[in-house]
């Protein structure tokens, strides 16, 4: 058995759980926050048996796309008197982190 461990954009949280559920794959779900911006990503826990591993993977993939956006960073520190205009970057946002890790005891009560 491997535990799936998916960080993904909270954006596409629903649509992924809709997905695995349909496939029979159960999963919990908490928020979390991270990475350049701060923005706010869930990470998706799911328990799988070796043989599906690739399946979830797969709808993993599918249901969480990576996409383009444009973002202001946060302006520099700077002197009184000095000016600073922010310009939007491009940023790429959503896809999936994953981790995969073997599970050496699983039970439910």
């Amino acid at each position: 058995m491997k535990l799936i461990i998916a960080i993904v954009h909270s954006d596409d949280t629903r649509n992924l759980l809709d997905r695995l559920a349909r496939r029979n794959f159960s999963a919990t779900v908490t928020t979390s926050s991270g990475g350049f911006l701060r923005i706010s990503n869930a990470t998706v826990f799911c328990g799988v048996e070796d043989e599906r591993v690739d399946e979830a993977l797969e709808i993993i993939r599918a249901s969480c796309p990576d996409r383009v956006q444009y973002v202001t960073p946060l302006p520099p520190v700077m002197e009184p008197g000095e000016v600073h205009i922010p310009t939007p970057v491009e940023k790429r946002m959503g896809g999936a982190t994953i981790f995969v890790v073997d599970v050496e005891r699983f039970e439910r009560a």
